[in-house]
């Protein structure tokens, strides 16, 4: 038997007023009769067809059980019954006689308010009957407030290194160990299939609370690349929960989130890799100054690296500090302008020295990721070779200045410039050198500046759908100094990531149909001051979203 489901989200069960009204009226104006007008009856009889296959409609969906839609119909008989009884009763006002008792007389109905009607109905309908879905086929009501994404990303990579660099055993230590890093080559050009995959959920829990659930492939222990290389011997692919969050939104302006989410601050990937999730607890607040200038404001606490401190264990644990407040300006045609100064405290990140005495007891000093680039140092210098291990030399406190302005004067074409400016305030030569035993140059700045013209589809909010033939180009120079950001968390492609590396980037991305598109990026870079390492890399992606 049909469950008779309320037709609105209330706690009434009866028929939406406003669609039993416009149903009644269809029914009574399509009820028997010769209508004295034979366009008009045209128009009705189909009414009353649209009438009757909606009714019906409701009946198969379970909206309306068969026993009301019968009511439905009876009443709209009677009532049309009545105005024909009503109209023999009547004289028209210029004398002339009754209506035929098989006519009835019907007001003229233009020809857009019908269609409106129709519309109205249709669309008041439908969203009933999806809100009802659940409800209608026995499944849980949860399933409605939640909606699921996912994309996936085959890729050829082809990373280039130049005959004149450095060895790789040079790097890793050895006579160069301010700027240990674990290369496993520097020579020999690497062509590999690479493929991401990653699928999440949204969650809606009421009016002001939200979330998400998303789970993504790559490396276990690495933070910034979810890439994993294709190759049959791995067996099968890591497949790992990389986004869990709650998020409050209490006022329109307002905004807190915790667990683990994306990046919330307004960045490019010279500070923060773009695949970089950001665990703990962040506050935004969004007010509108004016229709054309608001402001945003994001303060946060994430931990980076927990440790359980004792008598033995000196080190402590490491977080990250953040504040970022910024300006946005849009003009009449939805250009944008925006302007963003952040501060980034990396607490405890730097390293310490072993004592004969401790043994061990700076051990968590050293970073549990690195890629490569920032300045280190032995934190087992007196315990001689053999025991090296290398923590930063650097504190990291990063001032970060952030601009972009961004044209729709040839809409829908975007011709996007973007500039970045970061300084690490928190590097002391003369703190160092007291902490270290070892003096080292001041590199501690970064820029960048990148041009994009085109769609900005490819890289906007996983909603944002790619049209067949969206287009878009760029163009882009970066320098980063060795300790100008952590080497850790800025992106992995570049350089194949870390600092001390300046160079350029070239990137194409175009539509082949709906949320299918091509992409292909090439970067150009070398170091600045460590010992030569040139490295190109080009990436070509097919993608998909869904």
């Amino acid at each position: 038997m049909l469950k008779n489901t309320p037709f609105t989200s209330g706690t009434k069960s009866s028929v939406n007023p406003k669609v039993m009204l416009a149903m009644s009226l269809l029914v009574g104006m399509s009820t028997n009769g010769n209508l004295a007008h034979a366009d008009e009856r045209e128009s009705l009889e189909q009414l009353r067809a649209t009438t009757s296959n909606l009714i019906e409609l409701l009946v198969q969906e379970g909206v309306l059980n068969k026993d009301k839609a019968e009511a439905i119909v009876k009443k709209a008989n009677q009532d049309a019954a009545k105005q024909v009884q009503q109209a023999k009763a009547d004289k028209t006002l210029d004398g002339s006689s009754t209506l035929d008792e098989k006519s009835v007389r019907v007001q003229y109905v233009p020809e857009h308010i019908k269609k409106e009607m129709r519309a109205e109905i249709e669309k008041e309908v439908m969203t009933n009957l999806n809100y009802k879905a659940g409800e209608r086929l026995g499944m849980p009501g949860w399933l409605d407030r939640i909606s699921f994404y996912g994309d996936m990303r085959l890729r050829f990579e082809n990373n280039a290194f130049s005959e004149s660099n450095a060895p790789k055993d040079l790097l890793n230590g050895g006579i160069h160990n301010n700027r240990q890093s674990d290369i496993k080559n520097t020579t020999e050009d690497r062509n590999r299939f690479r493929v991401r995959g990653r699928l999440g959920a949204d969650l809606k829990v009421n009016d002001w609370l939200s979330g998400g659930l998303r789970m993504t492939t790559g490396q276990l222990t690495s933070p910034v690349s979810p890439n994993q290389t294709e190759q049959v011997s791995e067996g099968k692919y890591s497949f790992a929960l990389d986004r869990a969050y709650l998020k409050a939104q209490p006022r329109d302006w307002l905004s807190i989130t915790g667990g683990r989410f994306s990046n919330p601050f307004f960045y490019t990937d010279m500070v923060f890799d773009p695949d970089l999730a950001f665990d703990g607890v962040a506050t935004t607040f969004t007010p509108t100054i004016s229709d054309s200038w608001s402001s945003f404001t994001t303060v946060g606490a994430f931990p980076i690296e927990d440790i359980e401190s004792s008598d033995t264990n000196k080190a402590k644990s490491k977080w990250l500090y953040s504040l970022q407040t910024g300006i946005k300006w849009q003009s009449a045609n939805k250009s944008t302008v925006k302007l963003a100064l952040a501060y980034h405290d990396f607490s405890n990140v730097e390293g310490h020295a072993n004592s004969l005495a401790l043994p061990g007891a700076y051990d968590g000093t050293v970073p549990a990721f690195r890629q490569k680039g920032n300045n280190t140092f032995n934190i087992n210098d007196v315990f001689g070779a053999g025991k090296e291990k290398y923590a930063l030399a650097s504190k990291f406190e990063l001032v970060n200045l952030t601009g972009q302005v961004d044209l729709l004067t040839f809409d829908p074409v975007h011709v996007t410039v973007t500039g970045d400016y970061v300084q690490n305030i928190g590097f002391d030569a003369n703190e160092i050198f007291k902490r270290t035993g070892t003096r080292y140059e001041k590199e501690n700045e970064g820029y960048q500046v990148r041009l994009d013209v085109g769609s900005n589809s490819f890289n906007g909010p996983s909603s944002t759908e790619v049209k067949p033939n969206d287009w878009q180009v760029s163009l882009g120079y970066k320098r980063v100094e060795a300790d100008a950001v952590l080497d850790g968390f800025n992106d992995s492609d570049f350089h194949l990531g870390g600092t001390d590396t300046k160079g350029w980037l070239l990137g194409a991305n175009y539509g082949i149909d709906k949320n299918a598109w091509l992409s292909a990026r090439y970067f150009s870079a070398d170091s600045i001051t460590g010992l030569p390492l040139a490295i190109d890399v080009l990436l070509l992606d097919f993608n998909a979203k869904f």
